[in-house]
């Protein structure tokens, strides 16, 4: 894997490239673990992954615009501070439960995998979507008690 490409999907066969990373500079691990979020923050817009797709060394995210994003109260930029998860409620107006750093993306790829994890002061959670916060420097687990509906 050389390099990672997000690209819009418009729906009429038509794709724009949003961003790219090479794997010298972002690291194998981080493209990985950015590949196993369902959405992606860019540029203030919200968008959903429909497709993960390799061809030859290029490793291809279709996303599709969802909407504005809409930051909740207690954003915290995280750029330049190392690697981070946040761990927020959606069914509660995106409640922050827990905010953690992790050394590597491997920690992360970790997390990101689980349907179940452990969130800090809550015990075992399910994992509804996973984000990555182009925008903020992050990564965002959205998750519900097991036993919420």
């Amino acid at each position: 894997m050389d390099r990672l490409t997000y690209y819009i999907d418009h729906g009429d066969g038509h794709y724009e490239p949003l961003l790219a990373y090479r794997a010298h500079d972002a690291g194998i691990d981080e493209m990985y673990a950015r590949q196993l979020c369902t959405y992606l923050i860019a540029g203030g817009v919200q968008y959903e992954l429909i497709s993960n797709e390799m061809n030859d060394g290029e490793e291809i995210l279709l996303v599709r615009p969802t909407g504005s994003n809409e930051p909740y109260y207690d954003e915290v930029n995280y750029r330049g501070r190392g690697i981070h998860v946040e761990f927020r409620k959606p069914n509660e107006r995106g409640r922050l439960l827990a905010a953690m750093p992790y050394r590597t993306h491997y920690e992360v790829i970790r997390l990101l995998l689980k349907d179940i994890v452990q969130v800090s002061e809550h015990g075992s959670m399910l994992t509804t979507s996973t984000e990555v916060d182009e925008d903020r420097g992050c990564y965002v687990i959205y998750v519900r008690r097991i036993n919420e509906a």
